[in-house]
């Protein structure tokens, strides 16, 4: 993801909320809750946008907790068989909030969604290889039906990726056919 000032994506990342638990009182911000009360509670628990929550993090206010899609379980999942996990199902700032939040857990999220990523790139080229070869219906009945199913796990840079690749498959079908050797 950009993390360019004008970067859709990562605006959006960046007002993803993550829950984080406050080590210290805070007065006058009991409106961050959405509650009535007026100053936060040492140990309140408050789902905050990334924007401001690496910034009480750093400042050593709160403490964060990962977000609910990356918990042990899909951490585990991820290490065991990236393939079986919908990445599309952890979209927000799953690539954003490990580079923002420098911490143990977070460095661990981010080092597993690394490795995860390399293990499928391979894959999704394939398959992508694959159905552009099926055809610019993307082969129609089961075969169209396969590709949308895989395509529908994938997350967006995923797709982007897996676009990119048919899209130079294809390419390269039209080169070949179009030379003398492609003609005999």
């Amino acid at each position: 993801m950009d993390d360019d000032y004008y970067s859709i994506d990562a605006i959006l990342a960046e007002n993803q909320k993550i829950q984080c638990t406050f080590k210290v009182d805070i007065p006058d911000m009991g409106h961050l809750d959405g509650g009535k009360d007026r100053d936060i509670k040492k140990n309140s628990k408050i789902q905050l946008p990334l924007w401001i929550a690496y910034i009480l993090i750093y400042s050593d206010f709160a403490d964060f907790t990962i977000p609910t899609p990356f918990n042990a379980r899909v951490r585990n999942a991820l290490n065991a068989e990236a393939k079986s996990v919908r990445l599309s199902g952890l979209v927000g700032a799953g690539g954003l909030w490990p580079r923002r939040l420098d911490d143990a857990p977070a460095k661990e999220m981010s080092d597993i969604l690394t490795k995860t990523f390399r293990s499928r790139l391979v894959e999704v080229i394939d398959q992508a290889q694959h159905f552009a070869a099926l055809g610019p219906s993307g082969g129609g009945g089961q075969s169209g039906d396969m590709a949308l199913t895989f395509r529908e796990g994938l997350d967006g840079t995923e797709r982007e990726l897996f676009s990119l690749a048919q899209d130079s498959a294809k390419k390269t079908k039209q080169w070949y056919e179009s030379t003398e050797r492609g003609r005999r």
